[in-house]
């Protein structure tokens, strides 16, 4: 009987990897949060897991040219970003919030954290079922 990684692990895998592209979009925020103009962005965790595990995969971009940069993020993940709506926008135009976006980051590692935990215990689990332990 062949061990089935995907039903294995469960949501966890997919919850990691969503985690990490937030993390990205937030310390992108938090990088930017001096520079005018600039849009806070971030994605809705839920959405986003929930059109990968349902095994659609966020609408892709086209890049015309090899030199074009693909961004700082998966392009898959970009037409899942949002606009962050300020509560007290500055005079310079930038929306970053940087004590918000800190918690944001903070929650998110934390979620990262426990993601992460339960598919070591996922592993765990599997190599002891391997050994029959």
């Amino acid at each position: 009987m062949a061990i089935s990684f995907d039903k294995a692990l469960g949501i966890h895998e997919q919850a990691v990897n969503v985690r990490v592209k937030r993390a990205e979009i937030l310390a992108n925020n938090i990088a930017n949060s001096d520079t005018p103009n600039y849009q806070a962005r971030d994605i809705d965790f839920e959405s986003v897991l929930q059109g990968v595990q349902g095994g659609q995969q966020p609408l892709t971009m086209s890049r015309t040219s090899e030199g074009h940069s693909s961004g700082l993020i998966n392009a898959d993940f970009a037409s899942e970003l949002m606009y962050r709506i300020p509560s007290q926008p500055s005079v310079d135009g930038n929306t970053v919030d940087v004590q918000a976006e800190m918690a944001r980051y903070t929650e998110n590692a934390i979620d990262y954290q426990a993601s992460f935990q339960f598919l070591n215990n996922k592993f765990t689990g599997l190599s002891s079922a391997i050994k029959g332990e």
